[in-house]
């Protein structure tokens, strides 16, 4: 295992400006008609899990429904804001747009394969530090949320800008601590280094505390439920881009998935091996002499890793309600941002003994990160409340006050809590108490 971060990157030394140009356009088109299937296939599995049809009208299956909706979207009114900043009004959602469909140019899709007589690897760029390149695009696809709500100069699409940078703060940290432990144990920020360090052994073992907390952070991220408080509807109607409609709009509801995707494909790549395939599927080609990792296949087993964690993006999606603002928060900083610190200690611990006593780190690690997921899991489940009944948290939130504030956060009332009553209420309730008290001795 290396213990120095190394130089390794994909070798482009073949490629000429003609396959650079058809892989950024298959990027493309692949993003386009996967969001296309990702809107199909969020509506058909929420309806199966919600016992309805979904879906199911227009081409197979209902296929085809993306089509009309997004023809819909493009015809609808495109209106401006008299009051909005013109510019950075109408480029916010183009930042958005844009860094999503980016960041898919640094991960490999498989392995180097021919094309027209020239090996080039299915992955459009690569370098040392292309994990730093990915983390930069990310943060400044948020300033297109963040631009576009103070453009609007509106007072809701601004709550929800700043919704959006705070998220982006407390859950792009923790996550980023996870992936630090993983640059370690690859020895190389290189996405295609990385997937190359998993032959052996998946990060998923190797570092399981990380892939928990990156699966968390990856739905914190990306706004989506139980954490789409960026947009929460019964608070700030639809947040940053509130001002914004037909295609204006369509950028911001494009880049949403393409996110999902980017998220889906790193983890892929980051914790599953990528495109390699794992020991069950090499054992099975092998009793015919062939290989899961070379050639066209591992596109597909790339593919299906991706959706995997798309599905537990809807899967989430349709059984967690949405969390208050301050259980967000407190779960971003009490608890991924030091989970994830604790463990990179271990592993920059473990690293240190490694270099003074030549230990085998593979076993060590995979333990260490078995015991600290128990622990993780323990500590988010083993909460006493979840283990009381509806009526006993009732009865025990009617016993205390509330006033409206969680923690310094306004969060509405549970049930058994009972907002008081507003000021103007108190006002009109004491002005009406002596015409009403009047009314009684004239009778």
């Amino acid at each position: 295992m290396n213990l120095i971060l190394s130089s390794v990157a994909a070798d482009f030394s073949q490629d000429t400006w003609w396959l650079w140009l058809i892989k950024a356009l298959v990027i493309v088109v692949y993003l386009i008609l996967s969001v296309m299937f990702a809107l199909w296939f969020e509506r058909r599995l929420l309806a199966r899990m919600q016992n309805r049809v979904g879906p199911n009208t227009v081409g197979p299956l209902g296929l085809l429904q993306s089509v009309p909706d997004a023809i819909k979207l493009i015809l609808k009114e495109d209106f401006w804001l008299a009051g909005a900043h013109k510019v950075v009004y109408f480029i916010a959602p183009v930042i958005s747009a844009l860094c999503a469909f980016t960041i898919m140019a640094v991960i490999p899709v498989g392995p180097s394969v021919s094309i027209f007589g020239h090996m080039t690897p299915l992955q459009l760029a690569d370098s040392p530090v292309a994990m730093l390149f990915v983390f930069a695009v990310a943060a400044l696809g948020e300033y297109g949320l963040v631009l576009g709500g103070w453009s609007a100069r509106s007072t809701l699409p601004l709550y929800g800008s700043v919704r959006a940078a705070t998220q982006m703060i407390s859950y792009e940290l923790a996550q980023g601590l996870a992936m630090v432990t993983i640059f370690f144990t690859a020895g190389t920020m290189s996405t295609s280094g990385i997937v190359a360090a998993q032959t052996s052994l998946w990060n998923i073992l190797l570092v399981m505390p990380a892939f928990l907390i990156y699966l968390v952070t990856m739905l914190g991220g990306t706004g989506r439920l139980p954490f789409d408080l960026i947009e929460a509807e019964g608070e700030i109607v639809a947040g940053a881009h509130t001002e914004y409609s037909s295609m204006k709009f369509g950028w911001y509801y494009l880049s949403e998935y393409v996110n999902m995707l980017n998220m889906s494909m790193l983890a892929s790549t980051l914790f599953l091996g990528g495109w390699r395939s794992g020991p069950i599927l090499t054992t099975i080609f092998g009793l015919w002499g062939g290989d899961p990792n070379q050639g066209w296949f591992p596109i597909l087993v790339f593919i299906f890793k991706t959706w995997i964690f798309m599905s537990i993006f809807v899967w989430v999606r349709g059984t967690l309600l949405r969390f208050r603002y301050d259980q967000f928060m407190r779960l971003g900083w009490k608890g991924l941002i030091p989970g994830a610190l604790i463990w990179l200690l271990i592993v920059l611990a473990v690293t240190g003994v490694n270099m003074v006593y030549a230990i085998n780190m593979t076993n060590v690690l995979v333990i260490l990160s078995i015991g600290y997921s128990l622990i993780l899991l323990i500590w988010a489940f083993g909460d006493d409340t979840v283990k009381k009944t509806q009526a006993e948290l009732i009865a025990e939130r009617e016993k205390s006050d509330f006033d409206g504030f969680e923690n310094g956060y306004p969060v509405p009332p549970l049930p058994g809590q009972h907002l008081p009553p507003s000021s103007r209420a108190a006002r009109a309730e004491a002005t009406a108490a002596p015409v009403a008290a009047e009314e009684v001795e004239n009778v």
